[in-house]
């Protein structure tokens, strides 16, 4: 019996799936900016594409990035990955069942990661094909951290956990994954309450914040305490960091500048409410905007505020000159990065699912029911790489074309040394 409804669950599916695609190409005119509307911010459509999920019962639970892809994680489980500068879908498929606790997939090189529910998924992330799956030990509170090493998994009861990313590999080829998961851990650490901040690895070490009000930097190798460092309330934003400096905003309304090496505060700055969302960092610029207060822009090496802007709220893009960042109404809000004037708004409220996008100058948004769309400065085809400029592929340079110059006329039957015509 149950042979039988298979197929017809997996052709029930099909044509939802079909159904909900043509419906989303039937509305995705009306939804999408027109390039009229864009070209008065300088911006164009790079893009658009369709996640794979239905709508009737499916919305989009997060959608996060990197140089090389877009994912879009739905609440059925269903992850979908676009080509981040081109748009094409490169896979989809489903991790987890319906309506697990999931978190925004990360990566490294080679593999995309995601947390559905208690287990990890490691993901080729060219192919889209699932390598691996990790049984974690304890319930995870956020995204993992990675590197090309490790991977790092935060969890409810205040653990972190580090697990080897080769011995996953070499479970995984002796077919001993899930069962022996525990056989990759390196080791866990602990901190007095949940943890709120995806771990950052940093080289040797690796930071993460709890919301006992902490900051931990340990050993990657050996979980070492290099420091710690107490705050006044809990954390909840997101670590962010600008090479050698560490940002962390706690919910007693400051937000400090560590020097990443030693946990030395290097300034701090009070905002006056509570920061709970992750500040963003573009070169020298620090973006933070505290609950309710609006948006700073402050100098990331001296703590020194260049503006507020009251209207803002999120943080989105830096393309050029000019900051993106949502606003009270959901609209998609021009800023001068000079001085945070605003110069043009977008009412874009359907695709209420934004990226913070650190990264790149691509501005990437969804709307709850799957349609993505990428928008990029007019005529740049080229993506700027903020936070890792080495990784942009080299373009190679074309030489331009020489004109061939004329072959020489073959001389008369004369002395190869006859003076020429006195005329020339």
């Amino acid at each position: 019996m149950t042979s039988l409804r298979i197929p017809q669950v997996l052709a029930s599916l099909l044509v939802l799936t079909g159904s909900s695609l043509a419906l989303a190409q039937t509305n995705t005119d009306r939804a999408l900016p027109t390039q009229q509307q864009l070209s008065r911010f300088g911006l164009e459509r790079a893009w658009w594409g369709q996640a794979v999920l239905n709508p009737a019962r499916d919305k989009v639970r997060h959608v996060s990035m990197d140089e090389d892809m877009v994912y879009v994680l739905s609440t059925s489980g269903v992850a979908t990955a676009f080509d981040s500068e081109t748009g094409k879908q490169r896979w989809a498929l489903t991790l987890g069942r319906f309506d697990q606790p999931s978190y925004p997939l990360v990566s490294n090189e080679s593999l995309a990661m995601a947390v559905v529910g208690s287990t990890l998924y490691g993901i080729e992330k060219k192919s889209g094909r699932i390598l691996w799956t990790l049984d974690m030990p304890a319930q995870p509170s956020t995204s993992p951290g990675v590197d090309e090493n490790q991977v790092y998994i935060g969890t409810l009861d205040g653990s972190v956990y580090a697990y080897s990313l080769r011995k996953i590999r070499m479970l995984f080829q002796e077919q001993r994954l899930p069962k022996w998961s525990a056989e990759a851990m390196v080791w866990r650490s602990s901190a007095g309450k949940e943890i709120t901040s995806p771990p950052i690895p940093s080289g040797r070490t690796v930071s993460y914040a709890s919301r006992d009000g902490s900051l931990y930097n340990i050993a990657t190798a050996d979980k070492q305490l290099i420091y710690q460092l107490e705050t006044n309330g809990a954390i909840i934003a997101p670590l962010a960091t600008n090479g050698k400096i560490q940002f962390l905003a706690s919910e007693d309304y400051t937000l400090f500048a560590l020097d990443a090496q030693n946990g030395k505060i290097i300034w701090d700055f009070t905002a006056g409410l509570p920061i709970r969302r992750a500040p963003f960092v573009i070169d020298n610029d620090l973006y933070v905007a505290p609950d309710r207060g609006g948006m700073f822009c402050m100098n990331a090496a001296e703590g020194t505020k260049r503006w507020w802007q009251p209207s803002l709220t999120n943080f989105i893009a830096v393309v050029g000159n000019t900051m993106y960042a949502s606003d009270l109404d959901g609209n998609l809000v021009r800023a001068s990065r000079e001085d945070g004037g605003i110069s043009g708004t977008l009412s874009m409220r359907g695709f209420s699912v934004r990226v913070a996008n650190d990264r790149t100058d691509r501005i990437y948004m969804s709307t709850e029911s799957g349609l993505v769309v990428a928008l990029r400065m007019r005529g740049e085809t080229i993506p700027v790489f903020h936070k890792y400029p080495d990784r942009l592929p080299i373009i190679p340079q074309v030489a331009p074309e020489v004109p061939t110059p004329p072959a020489a006329e073959a001389a008369p039957d004369a002395a190869p040394d006859a003076a020429p015509d006195a005329k020339n």
